[in-house]
């Protein structure tokens, strides 16, 4: 199976394409822009030799983090799958850096702290071990003031950017090539247009009200 793995969820996108586990290629750019994703996408496929017809699925990094980058890798998923008929799977982001604390071997209790802006934090916590890991706490919404508690009590903190708030905490960004691993070991592909980005708060819009009729004078 090729697996082509988007991961925009933070600043550093990345893209990568998994051939039956193992990584073939990767491309990365930092403080992308909507308008490149297409030439990363061009840049992976190229390095591993592939044309897109050869690409039997996709997989896409849900977030939190990056609601435009996030809405930019579902919507060239989408569009993917119009053109080729490709099934897709959705990724938490911090499940990839999970995946990545256990590459970087940081075992023990880690958490992952993701910006969430308004002087909050996406805040999940793992166990990490040399045979894999294991959720300790759900990803949720956490104050500045929790989350500096909480981490105070973990071996390991990690995240994009991460050391803005917490000097001692280890930076990673969410990586296409963890991403297209994690998708590799899964069967439950989907329609590319069941994918939703991962956002814990409620929609702060309010619907319009349809146009009032004002008849003439």
């Amino acid at each position: 199976m090729k697996i082509l793995a988007l991961e925009f969820s933070s600043d550093r996108r990345s893209v990568a394409v998994v051939a039956n586990g193992q990584l073939c290629a990767q491309a990365h750019e930092a403080r992308a822009r909507e308008s490149h994703a297409l030439a990363l996408v061009n840049e992976a496929l190229r390095t591993a030799s592939l044309e897109r017809e050869q690409i039997n699925r996709l997989a896409i990094g849900l977030g939190p983090g990056s609601y435009t980058g996030i809405r930019a890798a579902i919507a060239l998923a989408q569009g993917w799958q119009l053109a080729r008929d490709t099934a897709a799977i959705g990724v938490s982001s911090v499940e990839c850096l999970a995946g990545q604390a256990h590459a970087e071997k940081m075992f023990g209790r880690v958490s992952m702290v993701i910006d969430a802006q308004r002087n909050e934090f996406y805040l999940a916590r793992y166990e990490i071990a040399a045979a894999g890991w294991r959720e300790l706490e759900p990803l949720r919404l956490a104050s500045m003031d929790e989350t500096r508690a909480i981490v105070k009590t973990d071996g390991f903190v990690i995240g994009p950017e991460v050391t803005r708030w917490f000097p001692a905490a280890h930076v990673l960004f969410p990586d296409a090539s963890v991403l297209g691993r994690l998708a590799a070991a899964r069967t439950s592909f989907l329609p590319a247009d069941k994918l939703e980005p991962i956002y814990l708060r409620e929609t702060d819009f309010v619907k319009a009200a349809p146009p009032r009729i004002i008849p003439a004078v």
